[in-house]
């Protein structure tokens, strides 16, 4: 079950660098989950740092052993992840919650959190996925070289409990995976794809450095991203387009 055992650190520099230590080690058994409101050099996809005061964050680890699917089928987990993490958020936020490609949690065009798989493999057998979920929570301001953040304070006028809303998300991740079956492929693109930002909406991309308006068709098994552009449909894989916002 996703978040038995839970356990609260103080500070730590990244809580998915700490449960990787945990499972090389073989100290971890799966659904551990790491917390803490205090990370020092959090990780983001492509290398990005991700870093806030202590208080202001949800910083969430988990190991789970994804027996349930194949290797060739890992962008399901992330699907199934990016849905429970959007159940948590919207719950409070509303539904102008939103799933940025591949798993960025939106309130409207403003980025409340990120998330990030790490795969363990033990020879071509997938052993680990090390589930990282960030989420901005207590924030008054964001600094001006992030102009298009937001957090749940900014949203509600609020301030929250950190650990108390980092277990409840762990219970709907944990519903969330359950559901994950072969056959619930379809159900899930479906569902994922509903709440995905800008989907089937024009807007503004940037690929090789040129800016252009698109529009998300479709999101293929494998998480390739389908961007219709003056009528030629863009494969896209993690990396290749940015979504330029205003």
């Amino acid at each position: 079950m996703v978040g038995h055992p839970f356990y609260i650190l103080d500070e730590i520099d990244s809580t998915n660098n700490y449960a990787m230590e945990r499972v090389n080690s073989g100290q971890v058994t799966s659904g551990t989950a790491w917390f803490t409101s205090n990370q020092t050099a959090g990780k983001g996809t492509r290398g990005k740092q991700w870093v806030a005061r202590a208080g202001d964050i949800i910083a969430l680890s988990i190991a789970l052993q994804p027996a349930m699917l194949p290797l060739s089928r890992q962008f399901m987990l992330s699907m199934a992840v990016a849905l429970g993490t959007h159940d948590f958020f919207s719950a409070y936020a509303g539904d102008e919650t939103a799933i940025k490609w591949p798993n960025d949690i939106y309130w409207r065009d403003r980025k409340a959190g990120g998330i990030l798989i790490e795969n363990v493999l033990r020879g071509n057998m997938w052993h680990y996925a090390i589930i990282g979920i960030g989420l901005n929570l207590n924030q008054g301001k964001f600094p001006e070289h992030l102009p298009n953040a937001v957090s749940l304070k900014q949203i509600t006028g609020k301030n929250w409990d950190a650990a108390t809303l980092a277990q409840e998300l762990c219970r709907c991740l944990d519903a969330r995976i359950r559901t994950l079956q072969m056959s619930a492929l379809d159900t899930l693109l479906a569902e994922y794809t509903a709440k995905l930002f800008r989907w089937q909406q024009p807007g503004l991309y940037r690929k090789d450095g040129v800016v252009f308006q698109g529009i998300i068709r479709d999101v293929l098994p494998d998480g390739h991203l389908c961007l219709e552009r003056e009528g030629e449909v863009l494969r896209l894989g993690f990396g290749e387009v940015e979504f330029v916002l205003s």
